[in-house]
């Protein structure tokens, strides 16, 4: 007798193969330049996103339209972009310097520019990694937008419901709609999405902008009328790539430019030849950490660290931290603001100017004291690009500079699959997901180091994913139960593994001793309902663990320099 399917197992394996023809379409439409979301050509990745039914894009496979995926995905994407039928994802062509103003997503840093009223355009300078998250979500928005269509056309000949004409005459209503007005609009509106009044109240102000507070309805109108307009009279919606975009993917253009003006300042300010300790974070945690002490001295009498670094996360307090960095900068800090495409913003720290750390001002004008460059964070792919070029010798004529790179920690945030939002994870490996590249790599970070903080904290193996939005959870539950001890999911470990490998072990770069400490703590569980990316941020349950795991990378630095003087 034949033993019964592993249905958790099948589930798993339909979920990677989706994967895996996702990214195989997306490459292929790239490389041909262009294709229809709702026609032939994006049948592939319609079906595979429906087949795979990410968590964070919760009931996608249902009839009734999915709220909270929605605005993940609007909050990531340029405004306005549910009006264009045309969508072209271009690199860095000049845009900057014309008559169109940025427009720059909430929860996404890259350059948009409406182009008219047709088009909108989406700078892609971050690599492969952001083509594949903008894809994603579009498709997503495309297959959203055909709900909405056909539950509202309802004949042949394109006639609408009634509850379509209403939500068409409160959204061209000219002036601003009252309160018996908006909640008439919300109840046409529920009707078309498959949803509750109740459901779509509790939403609706999330979508709203200072300059369009009924931006639900309006985005909602938009995505039918495109959707309508195709399906009825033929117009159909474009996803184009430029071609210099296609050119220039890969070429490491912008990394090569962001990592010469780091070591070129470096070697301005006489820094190059100093012991580097890189650091891959926030552009607030290491400068607060080493000089809140310094320029909040009175304020830290009364209040704990933590409550100080909390007020210093808080929108309200933009004047404490000025006095931050105006300390900060007296004592060495020099900020490097992106110019190169990358964004990703730099701040150096000449420890030789730092007055004291914790009492101790061993390093205060040492000429060889080391120096720590803390770079923003990466975006998936780019994580190698930019790693990649910052460990290459600086080149200073026809002579080549290597840099004393002493270590490398890397800080972030990642998907948790047992615990929950706020938890710490210790990795001792990275899996790239779609390969058998794997990095086991030596923690300098322990599990032990962060215990006792009022956190769980777990270590094993972290799974580097093609895209975060792509997970569902039978595939995160396959890795979580199975021999390879995954504890969480991120996506840029494995690239920066991979630069940093290459540059010690196989092209000299860098000593093969360098240290390296790895900590992620956990913006959501994606294994638990309601705890996904798309049910909201941290907010200040955020802070506890980025800057125990900021003190701790610091202290691990300061205790090896210390050493090393009395050495």
């Amino acid at each position: 007798m034949t033993e019964p399917l592993n249905i958790g197992r099948n589930r798993a394996q339909e979920s990677t193969n989706a994967i895996e023809r996702m990214y195989i379409t997306m490459r292929h439409l790239f490389i041909r330049g262009f294709y229809k979301p709702m026609g032939v050509s994006g049948d592939t990745l319609r079906e595979a996103l429906l087949t795979l039914r990410p968590e964070i894009y919760g009931t996608i496979a249902e009839s009734k339209v999915e709220l909270s995926g929605l605005q993940y995905i609007i909050e990531r994407l340029p405004e306005g972009i549910e009006e264009c039928s045309f969508i072209n994802l271009t690199s860095d062509e000049g845009y900057s310097n014309s008559h169109f103003k940025p427009i720059i997503p909430p929860k996404r840093r890259r350059n948009c520019y409406r182009i008219d009223e047709e088009q909108m355009n989406i700078e892609i300078t971050r690599g492969r990694s952001e083509i594949y998250d903008i894809l994603t979500h579009l498709t997503f928005m495309f297959i959203e937008s055909h709900k909405i269509m056909q539950n509202v056309v309802i004949n042949e000949g394109g006639q609408t419901s009634r509850d379509w004409e209403k939500l068409k005459a409160a959204v061209l209503k000219e002036g601003e709609l009252n309160q018996k007005e908006k909640e008439i609009a919300i109840t046409h509106t529920a009707n078309i999405l498959g949803r509750t009044f109740a459901e779509i109240n509790q939403v609706y102000d999330r979508f709203a902008t200072p300059s369009n507070p009924h931006k639900f309805l309006y985005l909602i109108y938009s995505l039918g009328k495109l959707a309508i307009r195709e399906a009825i009279h033929g117009e159909k919606r474009a996803i184009t790539f430029s071609p210099i975009v296609r050119e220039r993917l890969g070429h490491h253009i912008h990394g090569e430019v962001w990592a010469t003006n780091i070591k070129k300042t470096l070697h301005e300010h006489g820094l190059l030849n100093r012991k580097l300790h890189i650091i891959s974070a926030n552009m607030h945690s290491v400068m607060n950490t080493l000089f809140s002490p310094i320029a909040l001295k009175d304020l830290l009498k009364e209040k704990s660290n933590f409550q100080v670094y909390e007020q210093l996360s808080s929108a309200k307090n933009e004047e404490l931290r000025q006095t931050v960095i105006k300390k900060a900068k007296e004592e060495g800090m020099i900020v490097l603001d992106d110019t190169s495409g990358t964004n990703i913003d730099v701040q150096i720290f000449d420890l030789a100017k730092l007055s004291h750390y914790k009492g101790d001002s061993n390093l205060y004008g040492k000429e060889d004291a080391p120096v720590i460059i803390v770079m923003d964070y990466a975006f998936g792919e780019q994580a190698y690009e930019t790693m990649d070029e910052l460990l290459k010798p600086f080149r200073e004529g026809e002579d080549k500079v290597y840099t004393n790179v002493g270590s490398i920690s890397i800080m972030g945030k990642a998907g948790i699959l047992e615990g929950g939002k706020g938890d710490l994870m210790i990795p001792n490996a990275h899996l790239f997901e779609g390969t058998a590249d794997n990095y086991p790599f030596h923690n300098e970070l322990k599990k032990s180091d962060f215990e006792n903080q009022g956190l769980r904290v777990y270590d094993g193996s972290m799974v580097t994913v093609l895209g975060t939005s792509l997970q569902n959870r039978d595939l995160l539950k396959f890795f979580h139960d199975s021999t390879w001890n995954v504890i969480g999911l991120e996506m840029e470990g494995a690239h920066y593994q991979k630069a940093i490998q290459a540059a010690a072990k196989l092209r000299g770069n860098i000593s093969p001793e360098v240290k390296l400490r790895y900590a992620y703590y956990a913006s959501d569980n994606p294994l638990e309902t309601g705890s996904t990316l798309a049910s909201g941020g941290l907010g200040t349950a955020g802070v506890k663990p980025t800057y125990l795991i900021t003190e701790k990378i610091l202290e691990q630095i300061f205790n090896d320099v210390v050493q090393n003087l009395k050495a």
